[in-house]
């Protein structure tokens, strides 16, 4: 690990005003932390906006809730706004990794983890996304890899937040020297043909300072499944949102989003639009489970999760009906 130098920002001009190229912003610094001891990151100034004053609330307006980056991931778990109305949010908040990390880690910076692929974080791989000419997973262990869209590279996006947060329909704020600009969630992820260097668009003079999600339609509901292989602390095998407004026991819109499926949270289309007009039952839940992974392209060691990602939004969608 490099030496490097330790700012405190106060407010957020301040800590865009360092952001150089050459400083790293640090939050809850899980992540950070990792990415400066695999050499992912050798930064010669770490900006700690932890302290600043106004990113960590959470609140509800006539437009929606918001969610400053700061907000740890704990404290989303067990906020009963959160847990009552964006019930998918908090399951996937307190699902993800340990008590203690998730007393840390927040949520900008959960939507900004670096990929976890084994071959991405050792410095022995020059993979495509460190400026190589390969990506070792597609041929090497690749049992934790992409489904979808994986033939440049087959990552998986490492954001359990980001999954309810798609699915929702969220957008975020990102601050700059420029000025304030609002994403859709779904466009600020970036896959491997767009920029294989990349998971998302915001600026080296950038900050996350605010995670917008829309205020449901009347009788939406959600529901959150993380399938790993233990149940203590464990990268999720595959993991799945389904958000439906419904009537009576009709479903009028789905929102399907699955995670540890591609290197992005990826929308199953064809499955939400199998779901309008029709009842929630086993049938219907089946269906759209099984176009749920029309178009996978499973890698050699990888084919078991088609099979779980069906079984699990299959699961989801049921909840809808019971809950």
């Amino acid at each position: 690990m490099n030496r490097f130098e330790w700012t405190d920002a106060a407010t957020v001009h301040e800590a865009i005003s360092q952001l150089n190229g050459r400083a790293v912003v640090k939050a809850g610094g899980v992540d950070l932390l990792d990415r400066l001891k695999e050499g992912l990151e050798a930064p010669q100034r770490l900006v700690n906006i932890r302290n600043i004053r106004g990113l960590d609330r959470i609140e509800e307006g006539k437009d929606g809730l918001r969610i400053g980056p700061l907000v740890t991931l704990a404290r989303l778990s067990e906020d009963k706004l959160v847990l009552e109305r964006y019930t998918a949010l908090a399951q996937a908040a307190g699902r993800a990794a340990t008590p203690q990390i998730r007393n840390m880690a927040t949520a900008g910076g959960n939507l900004l983890q670096r990929p976890r692929c084994w071959y991405f974080r050792q410095e022995e791989f020059h993979c495509r996304r460190k400026g190589g000419e390969r990506c070792f997973a597609l041929d090497g262990e690749n049992q934790y890899h992409a489904i979808f869209d994986n033939q440049l590279c087959a990552i998986v996006h490492p954001s359990a937040l980001a999954v309810p947060l798609m699915a929702f329909g969220a957008r975020v704020v990102l601050t700059g020297s420029k000025g304030a600009r609002e994403v859709e969630l779904e466009r600020f992820f970036v896959t491997p043909e767009q920029d294989i260097m990349r998971e998302n668009i915001i600026a080296p003079d950038e900050l996350i300072t605010e995670i917008k999600v829309p205020r449901l339609q009347p009788a939406t509901r959600s529901f959150y499944i993380k399938q790993g292989e233990k149940e203590s602390f464990d990268w999720p095998v595959a993991d799945v949102c389904a958000v439906l407004q419904t009537k009576g026991n009709v479903c009028l819109k789905a929102s399907i989003v699955l995670g540890a499926a591609a290197p992005v949270p990826w929308r199953a289309s064809k499955a939400e639009a199998s779901l309008a007009g029709k009842v929630i039952n086993e049938q219907s839940a089946r269906e759209a489970a099984r176009l749920s992974m029309e178009g996978a392209t499973p890698l050699a060691q990888n084919r078991y999760k088609l099979a779980v990602f069906e079984a699990i939004v299959r699961r989801a969608i049921l909840r809808q009906a019971s809950s």
